[in-house]
């Protein structure tokens, strides 16, 4: 619908218009954010129970397919993505219930810094263990 076609006081966001020509208060962008912080603990959630779930498959079902017969560092490299995946779900959970509290106070949570530091630097060292397994393996 163009601008001159649109009905006044209609706001368009992309083909949604509101339910009502009432202003937006405090409460629906608290309502809206507490959502967005239940999907993002969904994504930690799936980020860490794929972590848990490919952990699994590197100490468990690689090692079977492996032409080298060594077990130890799939092991090792499957226990390591199993922590990460440990850790996401746990700080998830973590992160939600920070971020709850804060939009209910009217404040903002930073994220913790230092883990998301730590987590992208295990995964970072973890993909490149099984980067060189792989090139080793072939």
């Amino acid at each position: 619908m163009s601008q001159e076609n649109r009905p006044a006081g209609k706001a368009d966001w992309h083909g949604l218009k509101p339910q009502t020509d009432a202003p937006l208060d405090a409460r629906d962008f608290s309502r809206r954010t507490l959502l967005a912080s239940e999907r993002t603990y969904l994504a930690w959630l799936r980020t860490g129970l794929t972590a848990l779930t490919v952990g699994v498959a590197a100490a468990r079902i690689v090692p079977e397919l492996s032409n080298s017969g060594v077990r130890w560092p799939y092991t090792v490299v499957g226990v390591a993505l199993s922590a990460i995946g440990v850790v996401c779900i746990a700080y998830g959970e973590r992160r939600r219930t920070t971020v709850d509290r804060a939009v209910r106070q009217g404040s903002f949570a930073e994220p913790n810094r230092t883990l998301t530091l730590l987590l992208t630097a295990g995964g970072v060292l973890v993909g490149a263990a099984m980067i060189v397994l792989i090139l080793v393996d072939a």
